[in-house]
């Protein structure tokens, strides 16, 4: 047992060393919805805030919508030529789905009705009582955590993929009829690489870490 544990770690240190941010990608490569499906089911295994999931993906894969897309994320190219660009969204409301998440901990046996129905009115109560912008950076920090977790996912899987913060937001709800609930957070595009992504380099830990005090 140990051994496998160990032979699955040197994979997910090898998945996060080798990737790397792609901006050239084989516009011949499609990816199935199938496999994408399984990608962001995978990603969504992510934490989040209360576990509301507050993340919403809006998956762009046809060819005319994602050439509507590249002004909108200011002409990038490499928008057009993945395979795929995903729009990751924060939902405002994403506390609505507090009794059908907790429900589902009742039927897995981990909690009792009665834990499962305290647990959905504090946390109603409590998200639905803040303001849009406290819920909104709320939600940028659980996006973070999936796109983090796909762009991994995607990577041990064979894609390569950039995260792109880019882009007119705006422009983007207009686009596609958001409405004001769902929050564009970032674009993240995936595909096979055209060409390898360029080396970049890292602060090292000493650089970057205190230990018990910033003095």
């Amino acid at each position: 047992m140990m051994s496998n544990q160990i032979q699955e770690a040197q994979d997910l240190y090898t998945v996060m060393k080798e990737r790397h941010s792609v901006r050239s990608y084989d516009p011949s490569v499609r990816i199935s919805r199938e496999e994408l499906t399984e990608i962001l089911e995978l990603a969504s295994t992510a934490p989040s805030s209360s576990n509301l999931q507050p993340w919403r993906f809006l998956v762009i894969d046809d060819e005319a919508k994602k050439q509507e897309l590249v002004p909108i994320a200011y002409n990038q190219k490499h928008v057009a030529e993945a395979a795929a660009v995903i729009a990751v969204l924060g939902d405002l409301e994403s506390y609505k789905q507090t009794e059908k998440i907790y429900s589902k901990s009742v039927e897995a046996g981990s909690l009792t009705e009665e834990a499962k129905k305290a647990i959905v009115e504090r946390t109603v109560s409590m998200y639905g009582s803040l303001p849009k912008d406290k819920l909104h950076n709320i939600n940028l920090l659980d996006a973070g955590l999936v796109s983090m977790q796909l762009m991994l996912v995607a990577k041990a899987k064979g894609y390569d993929t950039v995260p792109m913060g880019g882009f007119d937001a705006d422009q983007l709800k207009a686009a596609y009829d958001l409405p004001d609930t769902l929050v564009p957070a970032v674009l993240i595009a995936i595909g096979k690489a055209a060409a390898p992504g360029r080396f970049t380099a890292r602060l090292s830990v000493e650089d970057t870490t205190y230990w018990n005090s910033v003095k």
